[in-house]
């Protein structure tokens, strides 16, 4: 009977929880249809950035897009993260990935063609017909049951290579087609080789493509265990160089280092920061289902504000258009003069710079339009965007704030996720605070007789020493006084004001751990505790 009211409570929960993530998505879908498609349409926002968005790119599963040069590994990562091959997958030294591949989940195992993709209204696919057959027959969706992505989707790119002949010969707009995956995935992964630092020109292309996206972007250092420590510093710091000539931001991107495939490392001397930097990238991924719903509602605000700026442009070049002669003359005037309008605009509707498009490729793209026939300005569209940035927003972000709490904690399982979560190969097992948790013999007893003597130096009565002799030489390991007092209050078991040879021990053990570079405790682990102080150390609640 209590089993059934258990499963009947979790069902309510999980529903619940369902609701919520379904009134957040239409809250979006709303919000986009009735405030922003309008402004979009009026005047011309998909034909110069972005298409339409549908149903399916409020609803789908949190996107990962990896990127970069042939032969960095890209498909092995994938391979490393789901623990089993995928349909369309090659792997080999030479440039193998010749086509876009999305890997999904899928009750059966197959691959379905790009044609018949973008023609599916549950993937969110669809607008990438405006790509041509070119594309289309380079791009694929390889499906299979696999617990990893259940959680996300992973989008296995092209190999880059150098030299004008690659980018011509694709048949379709390469960066065209990154900067819209760009538009729609949770995370961008650019691998390097440690062994291929060079950018290429194309690749160069490929990341000024992410452009308004660089809060998505991390950067995986991949083949790490084939140089040595020297080594490794100095691809580290080329890297960083030829990262900083085409990623135009303040901040430092997060470089992951490691050796991100299941074969035995070639160079062991770093085996402990590969591991930390897994751990950390493997955290990032996890965390992409429970921070979706605000990428995409970040996405939306984005969007929102560029179709405003795009309206105020198209407008501007309306209202400076002759009625009747000298069209063509004023249209390349206006078209050259851009820069010089963006900065008007900027100043007369208080706009940062930061929020227009790129200056070269607008001129490029009204080389094409006909300016009399864009539409003047509507205020009634301007102010329906401000009152969603300013009111609709707000109440969003609560609703996701109630989904969080509502539902479960998300994250992504299965593969390579699973296989450091429990047991001895978690990462800080056996070490740090965790050292001993696993053994009967006190951890801290192997070096106790060493603590011993300075214990019986600090002038001990009845067997204790007072805080101020403890103090004299726990301050000589240099830590803050806000460590210090941590690790006193952890070590004082009995809360006396005094140690005793054991909790002194203890205290010595503590600021052996942090001085290791480890985190001390919350509180203190059953295996730490002192044996003469276990049965008199108050229980937990």
């Amino acid at each position: 009977m209590f089993s059934w009211m258990g499963r009947q409570a979790g069902g309510r929960e999980r529903a619940g929880g369902m609701d919520a993530v379904q009134t957040v998505t239409g809250g979006l879908r709303s919000l986009y249809l009735r405030k922003v498609l309008p402004l979009e349409e009026a005047y011309r926002f998909h034909e110069f950035h972005s298409p339409a968005l549908e149903d399916a790119d409020f609803e789908n599963k949190p996107m990962i897009l990896l990127v970069g040069q042939y032969s960095t590994g890209k498909t092995t990562f994938i391979r490393y993260l789901l623990e089993q091959d995928f349909p369309g997958m090659r792997i080999g030294p030479e440039p193998t990935t010749d086509s876009f591949i999305a890997v999904m989940y899928g009750d059966t195992e197959g691959s379905t063609p790009g044609n018949a993709l973008v023609v599916d209204p549950k993937k969110p696919f669809r607008k990438l017909s405006r790509f041509g057959n070119a594309f289309l027959n380079r791009f694929m969706c390889s499906q299979l049951p696999n617990q990893v992505l259940k959680s996300i989707s992973i989008i296995d790119s092209p190999g880059i290579l150098s030299g004008e002949k690659q980018r011509i010969s694709r048949g379709y707009d390469f960066c065209q087609v990154l900067q819209w995956f760009a538009e729609r995935v949770d995370r961008i992964i650019l691998l390097f080789d440690a062994h291929k630092l060079d950018i290429s020109d194309e690749f160069s292309e490929a990341i000024k493509a992410f452009r308004g996206q660089d809060d998505k972007i991390r950067v995986v250092l991949n083949k790490a265990d084939q140089v040595d420590t020297q080594q490794l510093m100095r691809v580290y710091g080329a890297l960083m160089w030829s990262l900083g000539k085409v990623i135009n931001t303040p901040e430092v991107l997060r470089v992951y280092i490691g050796s991100f495939w299941a074969q035995p490392l070639q160079n062991t001397d770093n085996r402990r920061l590969f591991e930390a930097e897994a751990q950390d990238l493997f955290r990032d991924i996890q965390s992409l289902p429970q921070k979706a719903a605000v990428r995409k509602l970040n996405d939306l605000i984005k969007r929102a504000r560029l179709a405003k700026v795009h309206a105020y442009i198209i407008s501007h070049l309306k209202k400076e258009m002759p009625n009747v002669f000298g069209k063509e003359n004023k249209k390349r005037e206006l078209i050259f003069r851009l820069p010089e309008i963006y900065v008007q605009l900027q100043r007369e509707y208080q706009i940062s710079a930061g929020d227009f498009p790129e200056v070269k490729a607008m001129q490029e793209q009204l080389e094409n339009y006909d300016f009399t026939k864009f539409h003047s300005l509507k205020p009634k569209l301007i102010e329906a965007v401000d009152n969603m940035l300013s009111n609709k927003i707000s109440s969003l972000m609560s609703l996701i704030s109630q989904e969080e709490m509502s539902m479960p904690t998300q994250m992504v399982q299965g593969g390579a996720f699973d296989g450091t979560t429990e047991g001895p190969f978690n990462q800080g097992y056996g070490e740090g605070a965790k050292e001993g948790a696993d053994e009967e013999e006190w951890v801290v007893a192997k070096d106790k007789p060493v603590y011993d003597e300075l214990f019986y130096t600090l002038s001990p009565i009845n067997g204790k020493i007072s805080g101020v002799n403890a103090k004299k030489e726990m301050v000589t390991s240099k830590l803050p006084n806000s460590v210090l007092g941590k690790i006193w209050k952890l070590a004082d078991c009995d809360c006396d004001g005094m140690l005793d040879e054991e909790e002194f021990a203890l205290a010595k053990h503590l600021i052996k751990i942090k001085l290791d570079g480890y985190e001390l405790p919350s509180s203190l682990p059953p295996h730490l505790v002192p044996p003469s102080h276990r049965k008199s150390l108050p229980k937990a609640d």
